[in-house]
C-alpha cells in the first residue's frame, strides 16, 4: 500500500477538507486513495489501498494545490492524464528575511485587482495561485514552462507588457507547431 504524507498551512485544512467533508470525499473518489487528515498539525497521510502509487500521487498533488492557495476545483485539474503541478519558491529572488521586497513581488505577480495573474493565465494557459513566499501553477507540461517563464521574468523585474508579449508569442508558436503534422512536412519536399 502506497503511502505519501503532505504539510499544508492551517488556514487551508478547511478548505481541503471541505464543507462536511465533502472535498475530501471527492479527492477520495476521483482518485482513488484515502486521506487522513491531521488538523492541529496540519499533516496530510494519503494511502493508496489498491497498490496504485499515481492515485496517492495525484492525491498529494491535489492537496499540495490545495495547500497552496488554489480551490478545490481548480486542484482537480490534477486528475487530468498531463496535467502537473509546479511550485516556485519566491524567496530564491527576495532572500528569507525581506518581507517589503516579498511583498512588492507578490503585489508585481498579481496585480492591480489580480490583472497580472488573470492575464498570465489566459496566455499561458495554467492555473496560477500565489500563496505565502510561493507561486503554484497548474497545467500541462508546455503550459507550466510559459507561466514559470512569465513568473521567472516578472520577479526578474521585466515589464509587465513586455512578458505578456513573450507568452502570447510562445502560445502562438506553440499553436503553429501543433498544427503542424508529419504528414504537413512530407508534402512540403
Amino acid at each position: 500500500m502506497p503511502v505519501l504524507y503532505a504539510r499544508i498551512p492551517e488556514d487551508r485544512i478547511g478548505v481541503l477538507i471541505g464543507p462536511a467533508g465533502r472535498t475530501k470525499r471527492e479527492i477520495a473518489m476521483r482518485t482513488g486513495a484515502e486521506l487522513e487528515v491531521d488538523a492541529s498539525e496540519g499533516e496530510v497521510r494519503i494511502a493508496s489501498p489498491d497498490e496504485d502509487p499515481d492515485a496517492a500521487m495525484r492525491a498529494r498533488d491535489i492537496t499540495l494545490a490545495i495547500g497552496r492557495g488554489f480551490s478545490p476545483g481548480r486542484a482537480f485539474r490534477l486528475t487530468r492524464e498531463n496535467a502537473v503541478l509546479a511550485i516556485l519558491d519566491i524567496k530564491f529572488e527576495t532572500g528569507k528575511r525581506d518581507k517589503a521586497a516579498l511583498r512588492r513581488i507578490r503585489a508585481r505577480l498579481i496585480g492591480t485587482r489580480g490583472r497580472a495573474r488573470e492575464r498570465i493565465e489566459e496566455l499561458s494557459g495554467c492555473f496560477m495561485s500565489v500563496y505565502g513566499s510561493t507561486v503554484a501553477l497548474i497545467g500541462d507540461i508546455d503550459q507550466i514552462d510559459r507561466g514559470r517563464r512569465a513568473v521567472e521574468l516578472l520577479l526578474h523585474g521585466s515589464e509587465h507588457s513586455t512578458v505578456f508579449h513573450l507568452l502570447a508569442r510562445l502560445r502562438f508558436d506553440s499553436a503553429v507547431a501543433s498544427a503542424t503534422t508529419p504528414s504537413d512536412l512530407d508534402g512540403a519536399e
